[in-house]
């Protein structure tokens, strides 16, 4: 910053960046294809046309916009946000990336995770999209202002998506592989249709939500997906309801043996996550394949609700279990303790038995169902109760597996049932 002239190489400004952007380019690949959805018109000669939507640029012309971060007071102008906060986060963010994007059991890195997650929240919040939802959420009508509280504001989500359900899922052996938008960390409810209320302009449904999942594409064949855990252990109650503990700003603790791995996605699963991933853009996608731009032509069923048989984003969840309060004992006596959901012992709710008899019955029921949808095979793996030296198995026994079918045979004939599996798929 100097008497209103600042370095110009920190207004152009990129909101997702560019190393990211080439982790979604194949190899010896320095262009791909971006497509605007809603191409402006221009008038040029008394003549009105419509620009190019489809466009064959590199990373360093998509998903950037001049003076995005520049703040000005009166007659200066700072570019220090771009220079200073957001060149320290991506830096940072990018070696996290790149832990997570090649993540395999038992690694467990607690730097990375503490970089990671931070810079997912910002990334949230730096888009021209969220940077219009955090401008209505404060009612700023000062743009600088609503700059200001974005630093202020960057581990909003930190709290709820540490304490969700983790899963790595893969896309190698799908021909098409993941494309990114202009906010690629993105949020889908299967309950809030594009045009729904929660979806219109520049909102997101809440990630505080029961069934709402964040995901975020790591490369051009990992994706990871964050689900709240109390709709994992009951998926049967409202979808819009928060979950337990929804606050915010707190401490919280992580388990790195709970991530699940080893999902291979099929191509119409990835095909599905495309298309969550067009419909929520704010304008921009981008693909290394230019039909992979539009999966909705390949699409058996792009009903909102019905993606994945209504569990698209869903952990396997019998790899979920109930319970999961941790203590923590420290040098010189001191200890702690957190529910699974981020309470302490002090709290109303750290032990809450109405609620976990009846998501204790639920995930009984939910993990059956699973089973006959999925078969014996998991589709997702954790490390929770196993170690190096005993490694998960990569599907149920046949006796666990038998009694699952049969449990979900019961389940079928209770009274209401065939009604609310005929609701979930309408």
């Amino acid at each position: 910053m100097s008497n209103g002239r600042p370095n110009q190489q920190y207004r152009h400004n990129h909101y997702v960046p560019e190393w990211y952007q080439r982790r979604f380019m194949l190899p010896g690949q320095n262009k791909y294809w971006y497509l605007d959805l809603k191409p402006e018109r221009r008038t040029s000669g008394g003549v009105t046309y419509t620009r190019r939507d489809l466009l064959h640029w590199g990373p360093e012309r998509c998903f950037a916009q001049d003076d995005l971060y520049t703040t000005q007071w009166g007659g200066i102008v700072n570019t220090e946000i771009e220079q200073f906060f957001f060149g320290d986060l991506d830096s940072e963010g990018k070696k996290a990336t790149e832990y997570f994007g090649g993540f395999k059991h038992p690694s467990v890195n607690g730097d990375m995770l503490e970089t990671f997650i931070p810079y997912l929240s910002a990334q949230k919040l730096r888009t021209p999209k969220g940077l219009a939802t955090l401008q209505a959420m404060a009612r700023l009508g000062n743009r600088n202002l609503t700059l200001m509280l974005l630093q202020r504001m960057r581990n909003i989500y930190c709290a709820i998506w540490t304490e969700c359900v983790w899963q790595i899922a893969d896309a190698t052996d799908s021909p098409t592989k993941f494309i990114i938008s202009d906010h690629p960390v993105t949020v889908y409810n299967r309950e809030c249709f594009p045009m729904s209320q929660w979806c219109r302009d520049h909102n997101d449904p809440d990630i505080r939500c029961h069934a709402t999942h964040t995901y975020f594409p790591i490369s051009l064949d990992r994706v990871l997906i964050l689900t709240n855990l109390s709709w994992v252990r009951n998926p049967y109650q409202d979808a819009l309801a928060f979950r337990p503990n929804p606050e915010f700003f707190r401490h919280t603790i992580f388990n790195f043996l709970a991530i699940q791995t080893d999902r291979m996605l099929s191509e119409q699963e990835v095909l599905e996550i495309n298309w969550v991933t067009k419909q929520r853009a704010y304008r921009y996608v981008a693909a290394a394949e230019k039909e992979w731009l539009y999966p909705e032509r390949q699409l058996k069923n792009p009903h909102w609700r019905k993606l994945g048989e209504g569990y698209l984003f869903m952990p396997d969840p019998r790899h979920i279990h109930m319970g999961g309060e941790i203590m923590i004992g420290y040098e010189g006596g001191r200890s702690d303790a957190f529910s699974e959901y981020g309470h302490k012992p002090w709290d109303r709710d750290y032990k809450n038995e109405k609620r976990d008899r009846r998501d204790g019955a639920a995930l009984d029921r939910f993990q059956a169902e699973w089973a006959s949808m999925m078969g014996r095979r998991y589709r997702g793996i954790s490390y929770d109760f196993y170690s190096r030296d005993r490694p998960p198995p990569a599907e149920e026994s046949e006796e666990i597996h038998a009694h699952h079918l049969e449990a979900d045979g019961r389940n079928r004939r209770r009274p209401g049932e065939r009604q609310r599996r005929r609701r979930l798929m309408r």
